[in-house]
Parts: C-alpha cells; sequence; structure tokens
C-alpha cells in the first residue's frame, strides 16, 4: 500500500500470549515465572510464532492482577528480577521470537512512588499526574461507576479531595493533560525499548483521554493526539509491534488507531465477536447459544472494514475469556476436530492471529469447587448472584462456562504430577484432563492439535495470500457453514468449516475442486485425512489454494 511503514514483520507472525503466573514454574512456589518461560522457549520456536505478549510482569501489589503497577522499571518478585527479563529478551531473540510487554498508561498502582507523592498536598509536584476533584466526603464530584462496581471517585481525607479511579481504588487514573505525565511515560517506554523489548499491548488505549466531568471515559477528543504524540516519541524509533485494547473501537475509528502509515499502533483489540453467546441485554454470565450467523457477519464486518485502511487482532482466547474449544467447539467427542475447525477460521483471515496458551493443544475448560476458584470477578458474582437468589446449580453453570479461570489453569506439559508445570503445589488447580491433554503427547505427533496450530503458523509465513489478500464471505445464511474466499492477484484460497458437530451436505465450489490436487489447486490443510464427495463431516474444515 502507498505510504505504508517498512516495519510490517507482524503481519505475516503470529503472536503467542503468555500468563506468566500459569505457565512454567522454576522454583517451586507454585506461581509460574520468567526463568520458567526461558525454559520454554524451544517449545515455542517449535511452533513457529514470531513474538510473545506477556499478561503484565512489572512491579505491582497485585490489586488486579499486575494491571496494577507500582513500578513501570521493575518485574514483579513474583516473577524474577529484572536480570531474568533481559535474560528472556535476549534468549527469545536467539531464536526469532521478540517480547511484547503488557503496559497499563491509563492508571497506575496506588503504591506507585507519584500517587504516594500526589496525595501529600495540592501543592505537591506530583499531585497532578492524577486527577483530582473538590468536594467533601460523601459527595463525589458525581455518579460516575467504575468499572468493578462503586463510585469511580475516592475521598483523600489528607487533602479534602477525590482522586478519579475508572477500575479498583488501588487504580487511579493517570492525568494525560499533564505534559509531564507524558514526558515521564515516554522516557519509561524508551527505556525498555533499548533493553531490547520487541513490542507492547496497550491495555485499555482507548480510555486514558478521559473527561471525567463531562462523564466521557472512551475515545476522548484528545485521544488521538495523545496516541500519536506517544508514538512519534517512542515507537517509531523502533522496528515495534504495539497492540492496543480498544473495547470503544468501532469499524469507523479503528482504522485511525491502525492506520498504515504507523502514526499510531500496529493493530487493535477489538471485541465486537465475544459476546454473542449471552442474553440480549443480560451478563456474560446469562448463558445463550451461539449465533454463527451472526458471527460470521462480524467477523466479514471487521475484515472488510479494515482492508487496506487498517489492521486487526485475531483471537478466540486470551486470559479473560474461557477456552474456546469448550466455548464453540466441542470439548468431548469432537475435541480435536473441532479446536482445529476453529483455528482454521481464524488463521485464514486477515490479521495478526494470537494463540493463547494451551489454545494449541486444545486445553479446555475446568469444573472447579467454589473454594478452588481465584478470581475477584468470579467470587463476587457468585456472591451477587446467591443474594439475589439463583439456584447454586445454575450459578455453578455459569461459573463453568464463563469464568476467567478456565484460561489461568496452568499449562499442561506432560502427563506427570501437577502437568509438569510446578514441582510445588500450583496456585489454580490443573485441570485434571493433563493426562490426556499436553505438550509432551502432542509435539511430536502429527495428527495433534499441536501440529496444525504449527502448520497454520508456517502458512501465514509462505503465503501472502492470508497478509494482503481481500475477503468474500460465502455461504452468508447457512446457519452452520464458515466459508470465505481470500483473493490476491490470481491467486484465490478457499477457508470453508463445518462448526457444529452434524454431517452437512456440501459440495466444494467447481474453481476449488480437485480431487487429484492436480493443476495450481492445492489443499494446504485440513482436519480429517480425506475428504468425502457430497458432505462435510462434523466440524470438518481445510483451506484450498487456486493459483488461476
Amino acid at each position: 500500500m502507498e505510504g505504508e511503514r517498512k516495519q510490517d514483520w507482524w503481519k505475516n507472525t503470529v503472536v503467542y500470549q503468555i500468563y506468566p503466573r500459569s505457565f512454567q514454574d522454576s522454583n517451586g512456589d507454585g506461581i509460574g515465572d520468567l526463568p520458567g518461560i526461558v525454559s520454554r522457549l524451544d517449545y515455542l520456536k517449535e511452533l513457529g510464532i514470531g513474538a510473545v505478549w506477556l499478561s503484565p510482569v512489572c512491579r505491582s501489589p497485585q490489586a488486579d492482577n499486575g494491571y496494577d503497577i507500582s513500578d513501570y522499571q521493575d518485574i514483579d518478585p513474583l516473577f524474577g528480577t529484572l536480570g531474568d527479563m533481559d535474560t528472556l529478551i535476549k534468549e527469545a531473540e536467539k531464536r526469532g521470537i521478540r517480547i511484547i510487554l503488557d503496559l497499563v498508561l491509563n492508571h497506575s498502582s496506588n503504591q506507585h512512588p507519584w500517587f504516594l507523592e500526589a496525595k501529600k498536598s495540592k501543592e505537591n509536584p506530583y499531585h497532578d499526574y492524577y486527577i483530582w476533584r473538590d468536594g467533601k466526603e460523601g459527595c463525589p464530584p458525581n455518579d460516575m461507576r467504575g468499572v468493578f462496581g462503586g463510585s469511580a471517585w475516592e475521598w483523600v481525607p489528607e487533602i479534602g479531595q477525590y482522586y478519579f479511579h475508572q477500575f479498583t481504588v488501588e487504580q487511579p487514573d493517570l492525568n494525560w493533560e499533564n505534559p509531564r505525565v507524558r514526558e515521564d511515560i515516554y522516557k519509561m517506554i524508551n527505556w525498555w525499548m533499548d533493553r531490547g523489548i520487541g513490542g507492547f499491548r496497550l491495555d485499555v488505549l482507548d480510555q486514558i483521554a478521559k473527561e471525567p466531568d463531562k462523564k466521557i471515559t472512551r475515545n476522548g477528543p484528545m485521544l488521538h493526539t495523545y496516541i500519536k504524540e506517544l508514538s512519534s516519541r517512542t515507537f517509531q524509533r523502533g522496528d515495534l509491534i504495539t497492540v492496543g485494547e480498544a473495547w470503544g473501537a468501532t469499524i469507523e475509528n479503528a482504522p485511525v488507531y491502525s492506520n498504515p502509515d504507523g502514526s499510531e499502533v500496529s493493530m487493535v483489540f477489538q471485541f465486537e465477536h465475544i459476546n454473542l453467546d449471552q442474553q440480549p441485554d443480560g451478563e456474560k454470565w446469562d448463558l445463550a447459544p451461539l449465533d454463527l450467523v451472526k458471527l460470521k457477519a462480524i467477523l466479514e464486518k471487521w475484515q472488510k472494514g479494515l482492508y487496506q485502511k487498517g489492521w486487526n487482532s485475531l483471537f478466540w482466547d486470551n486470559h479473560d475469556l474461557p477456552r474456546i474449544v469448550s466455548r464453540w467447539g466441542n470439548d468431548k467427542e469432537y475435541r480435536t476436530e473441532s479446536a482445529k475447525m476453529l483455528a482454521t477460521i481464524l488463521h485464514g483471515m486477515q490479521g495478526t492471529p494470537y494463540i493463547y496458551q494451551g489454545e494449541e493443544l486444545g486445553m479446555t475448560n475446568v469444573k472447579l469447587s467454589m473454594e478452588q476458584y481465584q478470581d475477584v470477578e468470579t467470587l463476587n458474582m457468585y456472591k451477587e448472584r446467591k443474594e439475589r437468589g439463583y439456584s447454586t446449580e445454575s450459578i455453578m453453570q455459569s461459573l463453568y462456562a464463563k469464568s476467567r479461570d478456565n484460561a489461568r489453569t496452568p499449562m499442561q506439559w506432560d502427563d506427570s504430577e501437577n502437568a509438569g508445570f510446578t514441582a510445588g503445589t500450583p496456585w489454580l488447580p490443573v485441570n485434571p484432563n493433563y493426562i490426556e491433554i499436553n505438550a509432551a503427547s502432542q509435539t511430536g505427533d502429527p495428527d495433534s492439535v499441536f501440529s496444525y496450530y504449527k502448520t497454520l503458523v508456517g502458512l501465514r509465513k509462505e503465503y501472502e495470500i492470508l497478509a494482503e489478500g481481500d475477503f468474500q464471505l460465502i455461504y452468508r445464511e447457512d446457519p452452520d457453514i464458515f466459508a470465505y474466499v481470500r483473493t490476491l492477484g490470481n491467486q484465490k484460497l478457499l477457508v470453508l468449516a463445518n462448526f457444529h458437530g452434524t454431517k452437512v451436505p456440501f459440495t466444494v465450489p467447481a474453481e476449488f475442486d480437485s480431487q487429484g490436487e492436480k493443476g495450481g489447486i492445492r489443499t494446504l490443510i485440513r482436519n480429517y485425512p480425506d475428504r468425502e464427495p457430497g458432505i462435510l463431516r462434523p466440524y470438518e474444515a481445510f483451506m484450498i489454494f487456486a493459483e488461476l
């Protein structure tokens, strides 16, 4: 594309997300750490990924799983030391892998030195690093609510003011209107870049330009001015991958975030597709069947809306979402087939795919007893719904389906005790099915879910059509079939999947139909060993490439 920046390596790579607490423990304390990640880099190299996004590892009181940072330039002792991070960066680089740091620029911890100074007095030079309003105790400036409940304002009696926090009271919002705040943030980011960090995932980036007096929290008027300044002072110095988390992203503004000129960030995380299996106007816990036609329409909208205008992140799973094979696949009779089918759909689209740890093994949701759950959202939901009269059975069904702890059970490395995750007691129980589902049993098996993902990662490097081809949804209204065609010049790619567990009558379009794999037509990947004419078997999926 005209004007496109040269740092576009991330278009042909796949990113792997690690939740450090649950990936690999090296010291027997039951919590994963940076040396543990280093010990598993060869596994990631074999998978073929080009970058690792680490969920937060900076120093933090852990009021919100590390998204409350008290020192942006140190590592939390839970995970190791700054020296361990330097080792991880260097060892990953040797294997062609870049490390993406999770940064929270909307707010800090209330234990950050800036905030400890800020609350001493109104005259303190750090006071205006945060957002304060005068008031009386018990009468906050307005009725804004925090994301996790309660008022978004917290009273500080020492100075007779309220501070603003969109999340927990331990996470005061930074004041981006203050140029000194921005300067200190840029210095910190450049410090990480000089240490060799390969990119940043920017938490709730669309909320940094808030205007609390007007009750504006997302997409404030100064948002893109701030992001452009941030990028010009930091990211554009290097060959980075930058990902903005933007729950407020729309098809209209997402191209601004990810403009090909590189003025803001490489790509956005948008979440429109992830709430399709809940009741209309309900909470995430109010379960409903997935409407495949709606899912296809939303994904098509983003594929077409960003084509040659921006860049998208492709994901089914992350640390806050349930396991996709349990959610929209079939984790019992057709676990392997449905895991591969879902991967085929995602990795065939334009954008940068993200694999969440264990997704490449087909890891599943877990059923814990209530005493075993750790996630604060899960515990709050149980308490609130019990008080509202919900039955224990209905509450637990919702938790089994949607609890964030489903994604956080330890990585399943082998069939030894605790799945090879730790020599101690894991901080969260290991899913009992680790005996059957583990990395050791899959890495050498050409028919495994792991090997399938490895092939998909390789195809993205080899076939430019996956990065640059346009997108055409077909069989739009079909309730079972998810199919689309990618086109680049004289090349075409058919991605076709049966989304459900029943046989579906189907005939492959003539331009892609070559059972003998002759001429310019070839099957790049499929999740059954052969094709059965006239039907798609349960969760069957494949990609067919044609050069016309």
